[in-house]
């Protein structure tokens, strides 16, 4: 039995480490074509990692987070023995995509107009919570 709990682990965290994968590439702009050919593999075996169905080596995992332009340990970083809450991993991809389409916005004028509105509607939240008021 140990065997079986210790491949759950293993198949876990061959998972986080794939969508953490995903969630940089989405960050950047990269398609999972683009990020392939960075790191010299197929376009299969990219999205091979990226669903955690094959492990990556260590020396492979030390050029993707080269390519992606982060620290190894950043793929670990929140990997729990626990299950993930799939409503965070949806609002992991929503703040992802969001990112992908500020950065997307080549007008300055209109990118500090959206940060703006971001703080407002942050502020505004966080004094409705500190009030504790329902908001709309």
């Amino acid at each position: 039995m140990p065997e079986m709990v210790s491949s759950q682990r293993a198949n876990a965290a061959d998972k986080h480490v794939g969508e953490r994968i995903r969630e940089r590439r989405t960050m950047l702009g990269l398609s999972q074509q683009q990020l392939a050919k960075m790191i010299g593999v197929s376009y299969q075996q990219a999205h091979k990692y990226e669903r955690g169905l094959n492990r990556i080596s260590a020396g492979r995992l030390y050029g993707i987070s080269q390519v992606l332009g982060v620290p190894i340990s950043w793929f670990f970083e929140g990997l729990t023995s626990e299950t993930v809450d799939p409503s965070m991993s949806q609002r992991q991809r929503m703040c992802l995509e969001l990112a992908r389409n500020f950065a997307l916005i080549d007008n300055d004028k209109h990118q500090e107009a959206l940060s703006q509105m971001a703080r407002a509607l942050a502020a505004q939240a966080q004094a409705v919570a500190r009030s504790g008021v329902a908001g709309e």
